[in-house]
């Protein structure tokens, strides 16, 4: 007999619950060594080569990974981070999110859903398995926020389905970051 829709969906509904209630924890630790970042990004939908080392000689930054550009949560996300990008700026920070997605999408998703207001990149299969953010049977990255500091130490990982804290958790870090390190 062959496979229909019919007999296929509950096996995919599984797999979707699966998915969603599997726990979500960032692998690289707080105070653990930040892989090296180098990859395609986009500003304003102008391309440009990211590099972490760069990017952590001017101040801290949020490394943000994101399932994929222009779905709900990921969207919501992006304007959260785009709503806070000053006070990410007023203590030095460089945010920047990653996702599984084509430069171009990227692209289109930095205009709109970022506002222009900072940068997103691709996640490549390499920068996922480094950071170990990648989802359970899924080729793209879990929402994974990352604060690292300019000596290139983690100083926080928070991971969680929920688009919700990301923003708050991450711009609370780094300002207690700059509290501890006022001459920079």
């Amino acid at each position: 007999m062959p496979l229909t829709f019919r007999h296929v969906a509950p096996l995919i509904a599984l797999a979707s619950v699966t998915v969603a209630t599997t726990p979500v924890f960032a692998a690289l630790p707080v105070g653990a060594s930040a892989p090296a970042v180098v990859t395609p990004a986009v500003l304003a939908g102008k391309p440009f080569e990211f590099r972490l080392q760069e990017a952590l000689k001017k101040g801290p930054v949020v490394l943000y990974f994101f399932p994929a550009a222009f779905t709900s949560g990921c969207t919501i996300e992006a304007h959260d981070f785009s709503d806070a990008i000053a006070q990410f700026a007023e203590s030095g920070a460089t945010v920047i999110g990653l996702a599984h997605d084509p430069i171009d999408k990227l692209s289109r998703f930095s205009v709109t859903e970022c506002r222009n207001k900072f940068a997103v990149g691709v996640a490549s299969n390499a920068i996922i398995d480094a950071y170990k953010v990648k989802m359970p049977l899924l080729s793209m990255s879990d929402r994974t926020s990352f604060v690292i500091a300019p000596d290139g130490r983690i100083l926080l990982a928070y991971s969680a389905l929920s688009a919700n804290g990301h923003v708050t958790k991450t711009l609370a870090a780094v300002k207690a970051w700059r509290a501890a390190h006022p001459a920079r």
